[in-house]
C-alpha cells in the first residue's frame, strides 16, 4: 500500500519494548539470564541480538529486534514486489526461536515486522509476521490452547483473518523436499496493510502481546515430564527438519543473507544440536510414530 500517514517511530518503539518483555518474561521462568548483544549494520541501522543458552528450560533461546536500512533492495523482495525496484527501504522486526531442553517442550517461533520503501517520496509500506509451534512430542489439548489462544486474538479485527493466515501458515512452514509440515501451524501473514496504518499496526501488535499467553501455559504445563535418552535422541532427528527449512526455504533467512545482513544474528534461529539418521522410520505404534499420525497433518485445531 503506498500511504504517507504512517509513523515507524511508534512501531519501532513498540518493537524494542516487545523484545524486553518477552525476555524479561523467559528470564523469569528459565532462571537464567541473557546474553545481550546490540550491533551495527554498515549500510545503516542495527540491532540487539538476545541469546540465552544451556539454559534451564532452554537449551538455546533468541530474540532479536533489527532495524535495518539499505538502499538497494535484494532479488528475494523485488521478486514479489517489482514496483519497488531501485527504492530505498527500511525493515525493522522481532524474531524470536525458542528451542527447549525437554522434547515434551515444542520449538516455537514467533515474528513481527514491518516494511517502508521509498520511490520518488512515494512509501510503500505492509506489516507481515505470525507464529507456529513445533512440537516433538503431540498433545492434543496444547495445540487446542495455542490456536485457540491466536484464534481468540484476531477475531476482533476480522471473523476470517485467523483460518486465513492458519492456512497460510500451512502452506509457508511446509517441507516442500520432505513432503510434510514442519510443525502444528499457527499463523503466518505478509504484505498486510489492511484498511490502513493504525489497523494494520494494531493487528500486528495483537499478534505479538499474544506470544506468551499462546505458548508460556504449554512450557509450563510440559517442563517437569520426564523424558529419556531415546526421546532426546529423536527430538534432535526433528531438529534436523528445522534446519532444512530454514536454510531451502525461509524468506527471512533468505533476505537477510542477500541484503547482507548480520549472519550470527539471522542464524540463532538454528538449534545448538541437531542430528540426521539415514532413512528413519519411527516405531509402529510409538509416540514417535504418533507425531506423524496424528499432528503432522493438515488439521483445524479450533
Amino acid at each position: 500500500m503506498i500511504d504517507n500517514k504512517i509513523n515507524k517511530e511508534f512501531v519501532k518503539d513498540y518493537f524494542i519494548k516487545l523484545q524486553t518483555d518477552i525476555l524479561n518474561a523467559v528470564e523469569i521462568v528459565d532462571g537464567k539470564n541473557f546474553l545481550v548483544d546490540s550491533w551495527q549494520r554498515p549500510e545503516g541501522g542495527g540491532g540487539t541480538t538476545c541469546i540465552l543458552e544451556n539454559g534451564n528450560i532452554f537449551e538455546r533461546a533468541g530474540i532479536g529486534f533489527s532495524h535495518v536500512i539499505g538502499s538497494q533492495l535484494p532479488k528475494s523482495a523485488t521478486d514479489v514486489h517489482p514496483e519497488i525496484v531501485d527504492s530505498k527501504w527500511e525493515a525493522m522486526g522481532v524474531s524470536l526461536v525458542f528451542h527447549p531442553q525437554n522434547p515434551y517442550i515444542p520449538t516455537v517461533h514467533m515474528n513481527v515486522r514491518f516494511f517502508l520503501a521509498n520511490k520518488n517520496n512515494k512509501l510503500t509500506w505492509w506489516f507481515g509476521g505470525g507464529m507456529d509451534l513445533t512440537p516433538y512430542y503431540g498433545f492434543t489439548e496444547d495445540a487446542i490452547h495455542f490456536h485457540k489462544t491466536i484464534k481468540t486474538a484476531l477475531t476482533p479485527f476480522g471473523t476470517n483473518l485467523y483460518s486465513e493466515f492458519k492456512k497460510k501458515c500451512d502452506k509457508y512452514f511446509f517441507l516442500n523436499h520432505r513432503n510434510e509440515p514442519r510443525g502444528i501451524g499457527g499463523i503466518f501473514f505478509d504484505d498486510f496493510n489492511m484498511k490502513d496504518f493504525n489497523f494494520s499496526f494494531d493487528f500486528t501488535k495483537e499478534v505479538g502481546d499474544t506470544f506468551l499467553k499462546a505458548y508460556l501455559p504449554i512450557l509450563q504445563k510440559r517442563r517437569k515430564q520426564k523424558f529419556t535418552n531415546k526421546e532426546k535422541e529423536f527430538q534432535q532427528y526433528r531438529r534436523g527438519r528445522y534446519v532444512e527449512f530454514n536454510l531451502l526455504q525461509d524468506r527471512g533467512t533468505l533476505f537477510g543473507i542477500q541484503s547482507k545482513g548480520r549472519v550470527e544474528s539471522i542464524l540463532m534461529s538454528m538449534p545448538p544440536s541437531v542430528k540426521w539418521e539415514y532413512d528413519y522410520e519411527p516405531e509402529k505404534g510409538s509416540k514417535e510414530e504418533e507425531l506423524y499420525s496424528k499432528f503432522l497433518i493438515a488439521k483445524n485445531w479450533v
